[in-house]
């Protein structure tokens, strides 16, 4: 069965030139150009991957993101932000929503088909891995599942954010670059930036609570995952 994708965007002209691209590439497109519309698909049809602009009339792109993974009927689908260049800002918003990715208009065709066959992959990755249960103290992580347990109270993490938990957590000890933590989580050349890093860590932190303290700062380089603390 094709992967259906639902693009959203205000502009026609853009919107075509990506269904036309995507249908090419042998995916089953659905279109939308506004976010109410967009929630709306998205909760009443099996949609695999959410290509969704920022700027939209009504409910913006980040709203719309937001809702979709607040609604337990949508929050396991991809996200892939389309945005201006340079609006970092809106970026760090989006990824610290859950987004998956983000692409800068305007873009190139290929470089849009290739964005999304990597979080298509990355997610049929994630149901075929089998069940691990890690714990540290009172932190317990459900790969398979991806659900944290943290004193026995569920967790409610991004995409991102469940990915640093683990890599850190795998390597207890050890300090990372920002640059190697985003290689690690979302594979060479993801275009993240240091500040969007720094973002996902203090959510990380914030939502572990009093074990927040266990992903260290080190100075000057990166983070680690407290051995003992």
């Amino acid at each position: 069965m094709p992967k259906r994708i639902l693009a959203v965007d205000d502009e026609a002209d853009i919107l075509e030139l990506i269904r036309y691209n995507l249908l090419r590439d042998g995916y089953e497109v659905i279109c939308s150009e506004s976010g109410e519309e967009a929630l709306d698909r998205a909760a009443t049809h099996d949609i695999d991957l959410v290509l969704l602009d920022l700027m939209l009339p009504g409910i913006d792109g980040l709203e719309v993101a937001k809702q979709l993974k607040k609604d337990a009927r949508t929050q396991h689908i991809p996200i892939v932000m389309l945005t201006a260049k340079g609006e970092e800002a809106d970026i760090v918003a989006g990824l610290e929503l859950g987004a998956d990715d983000y692409i800068t208009k305007p873009f190139s065709p290929r470089v849009l088909a290739a964005r999304i066959k990597a979080v298509l992959r990355r997610k049929d990755d994630q149901l075929q891995e089998g069940e691990t249960i890690t714990r540290v103290r009172e932190i317990v992580i459900d790969s398979g599942r991806r659900e944290v347990t943290v004193d026995g109270r569920p967790v409610q993490l991004t995409f991102t954010e469940f990915q640093i938990l683990q890599f850190l957590v795998a390597n207890p000890g050890w300090v990372f670059t920002r640059t190697q933590i985003v290689d690690a989580v979302r594979g060479q050349g993801w275009a993240l930036t240091d500040r969007s890093v720094d973002v996902h860590i203090v959510g990380l932190r914030k939502k572990l609570g009093r074990f927040g303290t266990v992903i260290e700062t080190v100075r000057g380089v990166g983070y680690r995952f407290a051995e003992k603390k």
